[in-house]
Protein backbone atom coordinates (compact mmCIF):
# COMPACT_ATOMS: atom_id res chain seq x y z
CA UNK A 1 0.00 0.00 0.00
CA UNK A 2 3.13 2.48 0.84
CA UNK A 3 4.39 2.02 -2.73
CA UNK A 4 1.29 2.56 -4.30
CA UNK A 5 -0.23 5.66 -2.13
CA UNK A 6 3.61 7.23 -2.50
CA UNK A 7 3.47 6.61 -6.16
CA UNK A 8 0.00 8.39 -6.31
CA UNK A 9 1.95 11.40 -4.79
CA UNK A 10 4.48 11.37 -7.41
CA UNK A 11 2.45 11.16 -10.36
CA UNK A 12 0.10 14.34 -9.06
CA UNK A 13 3.22 16.24 -8.70
CA UNK A 14 4.26 15.09 -12.61
CA UNK A 15 1.05 15.65 -13.88
CA UNK A 16 0.82 18.77 -12.54
CA UNK A 17 3.98 19.60 -14.26
CA UNK A 18 3.59 18.09 -17.34
CA UNK A 19 0.41 19.98 -17.90
CA UNK A 20 2.07 23.47 -17.53
CA UNK A 21 4.52 22.09 -20.18
CA UNK A 22 1.70 21.05 -22.28
CA UNK A 23 0.42 24.81 -22.19
CA UNK A 24 3.69 26.09 -24.45
CA UNK A 25 4.72 23.11 -26.00
CA UNK A 26 2.79 20.62 -28.03
CA UNK A 27 1.70 18.08 -25.96
CA UNK A 28 2.86 15.00 -28.10
CA UNK A 29 6.13 16.66 -28.41
CA UNK A 30 6.19 16.95 -24.64
CA UNK A 31 4.83 13.34 -24.12
CA UNK A 32 8.11 11.96 -25.87
CA UNK A 33 10.28 14.86 -24.28
CA UNK A 34 9.15 13.18 -20.78
CA UNK A 35 10.01 9.91 -21.38
CA UNK A 36 13.10 11.07 -23.08
CA UNK A 37 14.18 12.99 -19.98
CA UNK A 38 13.33 9.88 -17.69
CA UNK A 39 15.67 7.71 -19.64
CA UNK A 40 18.53 10.16 -19.41
CA UNK A 41 17.67 10.61 -16.15
CA UNK A 42 18.05 6.24 -15.59
CA UNK A 43 21.75 6.51 -17.58
CA UNK A 44 24.05 6.74 -14.76
CA UNK A 45 22.36 3.70 -13.31
CA UNK A 46 22.23 1.81 -16.50
CA UNK A 47 25.77 2.39 -16.96
CA UNK A 48 27.30 1.91 -13.70
CA UNK A 49 25.61 -1.58 -13.51
CA UNK A 50 26.25 -2.17 -17.54
CA UNK A 51 24.06 -3.42 -20.25
CA UNK A 52 24.15 -6.77 -19.66
CA UNK A 53 22.45 -6.25 -15.97
CA UNK A 54 19.51 -4.37 -18.35
CA UNK A 55 18.84 -7.26 -20.97
CA UNK A 56 15.42 -8.46 -20.41
CA UNK A 57 14.14 -11.90 -20.29
CA UNK A 58 12.04 -11.33 -22.97
CA UNK A 59 11.81 -8.44 -25.62
CA UNK A 60 8.33 -9.03 -27.12
CA UNK A 61 6.63 -8.39 -23.64
CA UNK A 62 8.30 -4.96 -23.03
CA UNK A 63 8.08 -3.85 -26.77
CA UNK A 64 3.88 -4.62 -26.53
CA UNK A 65 4.00 -3.05 -22.89
CA UNK A 66 5.87 0.16 -24.89
CA UNK A 67 2.99 0.22 -28.14
CA UNK A 68 -0.10 -0.59 -25.03
CA UNK A 69 1.36 2.45 -23.05
CA UNK A 70 1.81 5.11 -26.01
CA UNK A 71 -1.24 4.04 -27.39
CA UNK A 72 -3.11 5.33 -23.69
CA UNK A 73 -0.29 8.62 -23.73
CA UNK A 74 -1.79 10.05 -27.16
CA UNK A 75 -5.14 10.44 -25.51
CA UNK A 76 -3.93 11.62 -22.30
CA UNK A 77 -1.64 14.53 -23.32
CA UNK A 78 -3.87 15.47 -26.31
CA UNK A 79 -6.48 16.17 -23.51
CA UNK A 80 -4.19 17.15 -20.71
CA UNK A 81 -4.44 21.19 -21.60
CA UNK A 82 -7.62 21.16 -21.66
CA UNK A 83 -9.11 19.92 -18.61
CA UNK A 84 -7.94 20.61 -14.61
CA UNK A 85 -6.12 18.48 -12.69
CA UNK A 86 -8.57 16.77 -10.45
CA UNK A 87 -11.08 16.05 -13.72
CA UNK A 88 -7.81 14.32 -15.20
CA UNK A 89 -7.10 12.62 -12.28
CA UNK A 90 -10.60 11.82 -11.65
CA UNK A 91 -11.23 9.92 -14.74
CA UNK A 92 -7.89 8.39 -14.67
CA UNK A 93 -9.63 6.61 -11.68
CA UNK A 94 -11.61 4.30 -14.74
CA UNK A 95 -8.47 2.71 -14.96
CA UNK A 96 -8.61 0.55 -11.62
CA UNK A 97 -11.46 -0.78 -12.72
CA UNK A 98 -10.13 -2.18 -15.94
CA UNK A 99 -7.41 -3.41 -14.30
CA UNK A 100 -9.19 -5.21 -11.59
CA UNK A 101 -11.30 -6.76 -14.26
CA UNK A 102 -7.99 -7.83 -16.18
CA UNK A 103 -6.58 -9.01 -12.72
CA UNK A 104 -9.40 -11.43 -12.25
CA UNK A 105 -9.79 -12.48 -15.96
CA UNK A 106 -6.12 -12.85 -17.62
CA UNK A 107 -3.94 -12.57 -14.44
CA UNK A 108 -6.58 -15.10 -12.57
CA UNK A 109 -5.91 -13.48 -9.49
CA UNK A 110 -8.47 -13.76 -6.51
CA UNK A 111 -10.89 -10.29 -6.20
CA UNK A 112 -12.52 -10.18 -2.92
CA UNK A 113 -15.31 -8.72 -2.92
CA UNK A 114 -14.06 -5.49 -0.25
CA UNK A 115 -11.87 -4.64 -3.62
CA UNK A 116 -14.86 -4.62 -6.04
CA UNK A 117 -17.12 -2.26 -3.96
CA UNK A 118 -14.10 -0.43 -3.27
CA UNK A 119 -13.51 0.31 -6.33
CA UNK A 120 -17.21 0.61 -7.49
CA UNK A 121 -17.83 3.22 -4.71
CA UNK A 122 -14.45 5.01 -5.50
CA UNK A 123 -16.06 4.76 -9.11
CA UNK A 124 -19.06 6.66 -8.06
CA UNK A 125 -17.36 9.15 -6.63
CA UNK A 126 -15.35 9.55 -10.15
CA UNK A 127 -18.38 9.84 -11.99
CA UNK A 128 -19.86 12.64 -9.81
CA UNK A 129 -17.04 14.66 -10.23
CA UNK A 130 -16.62 14.27 -14.17
CA UNK A 131 -20.28 14.07 -15.30
CA UNK A 132 -20.95 17.87 -14.85
CA UNK A 133 -18.01 18.17 -18.04
CA UNK A 134 -19.59 15.58 -19.97
CA UNK A 135 -22.32 17.92 -21.14
CA UNK A 136 -19.74 20.74 -21.50
CA UNK A 137 -17.04 22.39 -24.22
CA UNK A 138 -14.60 20.11 -22.26
CA UNK A 139 -16.88 17.27 -22.98
CA UNK A 140 -14.75 15.34 -25.78
CA UNK A 141 -11.53 15.90 -23.94
CA UNK A 142 -13.37 14.03 -20.92
CA UNK A 143 -14.05 11.70 -23.53
CA UNK A 144 -10.48 11.71 -24.82
CA UNK A 145 -9.14 10.58 -21.26
CA UNK A 146 -11.27 8.15 -20.81
CA UNK A 147 -10.15 6.23 -23.86
CA UNK A 148 -6.72 6.21 -22.54
CA UNK A 149 -8.14 4.33 -19.45
CA UNK A 150 -8.23 0.59 -20.76
CA UNK A 151 -5.28 1.38 -22.46
CA UNK A 152 -3.12 2.28 -19.46
CA UNK A 153 -4.80 -0.78 -17.49
CA UNK A 154 -3.79 -3.22 -20.23
CA UNK A 155 -0.23 -1.38 -19.75
CA UNK A 156 -0.06 -2.04 -16.33
CA UNK A 157 -1.22 -5.97 -16.91
CA UNK A 158 1.56 -6.38 -18.93
CA UNK A 159 3.80 -4.55 -16.33
CA UNK A 160 2.38 -6.90 -13.48
CA UNK A 161 2.96 -10.22 -15.65
CA UNK A 162 6.85 -8.46 -16.36
CA UNK A 163 7.65 -8.49 -12.81
CA UNK A 164 7.80 -12.36 -12.42
CA UNK A 165 10.69 -12.18 -14.33
CA UNK A 166 12.61 -8.61 -14.55
CA UNK A 167 13.23 -6.32 -12.21
CA UNK A 168 10.95 -3.30 -11.33
CA UNK A 169 14.38 -0.88 -12.93
CA UNK A 170 14.67 -3.16 -15.75
CA UNK A 171 11.03 -2.91 -16.61
CA UNK A 172 11.30 1.59 -15.89
CA UNK A 173 14.27 1.67 -18.05
CA UNK A 174 12.69 -0.48 -21.34
CA UNK A 175 9.27 1.66 -20.81
CA UNK A 176 11.34 4.82 -21.08
CA UNK A 177 13.22 3.56 -24.06
CA UNK A 178 10.01 2.21 -26.09
CA UNK A 179 8.00 4.92 -24.80
CA UNK A 180 10.21 7.73 -26.38
CA UNK A 181 10.79 5.56 -29.37
CA UNK A 182 6.77 5.17 -30.43
CA UNK A 183 5.86 8.62 -29.76
CA UNK A 184 9.21 10.25 -31.34
CA UNK A 185 7.19 10.33 -34.75
CA UNK A 186 4.60 12.02 -33.43
CA UNK A 187 6.45 14.83 -31.41
CA UNK A 188 8.61 15.68 -34.93
CA UNK A 189 4.86 17.18 -36.32
CA UNK A 190 4.79 19.90 -34.62
CA UNK A 191 8.52 20.28 -33.01
CA UNK A 192 10.00 23.06 -31.53
CA UNK A 193 12.93 23.20 -29.90
CA UNK A 194 12.63 24.22 -25.71
CA UNK A 195 14.10 26.14 -23.67
CA UNK A 196 16.65 26.21 -21.44
CA UNK A 197 14.02 26.49 -18.53
CA UNK A 198 11.95 24.26 -20.13
CA UNK A 199 14.72 21.43 -20.78
CA UNK A 200 15.73 21.25 -17.29
CA UNK A 201 11.94 20.81 -16.37
CA UNK A 202 11.47 18.14 -18.52
CA UNK A 203 14.63 16.33 -16.63
CA UNK A 204 12.42 17.24 -13.23
CA UNK A 205 9.28 15.36 -15.47
CA UNK A 206 11.93 12.44 -16.17
CA UNK A 207 13.17 11.99 -12.60
CA UNK A 208 9.84 12.36 -11.51
CA UNK A 209 8.07 9.54 -13.80
CA UNK A 210 10.67 7.18 -13.24
CA UNK A 211 10.55 7.39 -9.72
CA UNK A 212 6.58 7.13 -9.50
CA UNK A 213 7.10 3.90 -12.63
CA UNK A 214 9.07 2.30 -10.16
CA UNK A 215 7.38 2.69 -7.04
CA UNK A 216 4.24 1.41 -8.77
CA UNK A 217 6.30 -1.50 -10.09
CA UNK A 218 7.06 -2.49 -6.71
CA UNK A 219 3.61 -2.37 -5.71
CA UNK A 220 2.80 -4.80 -8.77
CA UNK A 221 5.80 -6.98 -7.32
CA UNK A 222 5.00 -7.12 -3.62
CA UNK A 223 0.66 -7.72 -3.73
CA UNK A 224 -1.89 -8.64 -6.12
CA UNK A 225 -2.46 -5.97 -8.75
CA UNK A 226 -5.86 -5.64 -7.52
CA UNK A 227 -4.81 -5.20 -4.27
CA UNK A 228 -3.45 -1.72 -5.10
CA UNK A 229 -5.94 -0.13 -6.77
CA UNK A 230 -8.21 0.85 -3.55
CA UNK A 231 -5.66 3.85 -2.41
CA UNK A 232 -5.03 5.11 -6.27
CA UNK A 233 -8.34 7.07 -5.20
CA UNK A 234 -6.46 9.35 -2.60
CA UNK A 235 -4.96 10.74 -5.66
CA UNK A 236 -7.48 12.81 -6.32
CA UNK A 237 -7.09 14.69 -2.87
CA UNK A 238 -3.40 15.38 -4.29
CA UNK A 239 -4.47 16.71 -7.61
CA UNK A 240 -7.24 18.76 -6.44
CA UNK A 241 -5.01 20.73 -3.71
CA UNK A 242 -2.07 21.23 -7.08
CA UNK A 243 -4.49 22.44 -9.16
CA UNK A 244 -4.93 25.04 -6.47
CA UNK A 245 -1.62 26.17 -5.81
CA UNK A 246 -0.06 25.89 -9.76
CA UNK A 247 -3.50 26.87 -11.34
CA UNK A 248 -5.59 28.17 -9.34
CA UNK A 249 -8.07 25.81 -10.24
CA UNK A 250 -11.33 25.91 -7.61
CA UNK A 251 -12.47 22.74 -6.86
CA UNK A 252 -16.34 22.47 -7.67
CA UNK A 253 -19.31 21.22 -5.31
CA UNK A 254 -19.20 17.89 -7.30
CA UNK A 255 -15.44 17.80 -7.04
CA UNK A 256 -15.64 18.55 -2.94
CA UNK A 257 -18.70 15.79 -2.57
CA UNK A 258 -16.78 13.07 -5.19
CA UNK A 259 -13.38 13.38 -2.96
CA UNK A 260 -14.99 12.91 -0.01
CA UNK A 261 -16.92 9.39 -1.66
CA UNK A 262 -13.28 8.33 -3.00
CA UNK A 263 -11.54 9.12 0.00
CA UNK A 264 -14.37 7.12 2.49
CA UNK A 265 -13.77 4.22 -0.53
CA UNK A 266 -9.79 4.34 -0.10
CA UNK A 267 -9.77 4.50 3.91
CA UNK A 268 -12.40 1.46 3.93
CA UNK A 269 -10.50 -0.83 1.34
CA UNK A 270 -7.31 0.33 3.63
CA UNK A 271 -8.51 -0.89 6.82
CA UNK A 272 -9.94 -4.31 5.31
CA UNK A 273 -6.40 -4.90 3.72
CA UNK A 274 -4.97 -3.89 6.95
CA UNK A 275 -6.94 -6.31 8.51
CA UNK A 276 -6.54 -9.46 6.72
CA UNK A 277 -4.15 -12.63 7.46
CA UNK A 278 -0.89 -12.56 5.85
CA UNK A 279 -0.94 -15.10 2.67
Amino acid sequence: MIWAITAGIVFSLLNTQMRVLTLQIDPFQTQFLRYLAGLVVLLPLVFRAGLMAFRPNGLSGQLWRGVVHTGGLLFWFAALPHLPIADTTAIGFTTPIFIMIGAAVVLREPVVVARWIAALVGFAGVMIVVYPTLSAVGGIWSLAMLASSPLFAASFLITKALTRRDSSVVIVVWQSLTVSLFTLPFALIHWQWPTPVQWALFLVCGALGSAGHWALTNAYRLADISATQGVRFLDLIWAALLGFLVFDDHPSATTLAGGLVIFGATVWIARREASRPPA
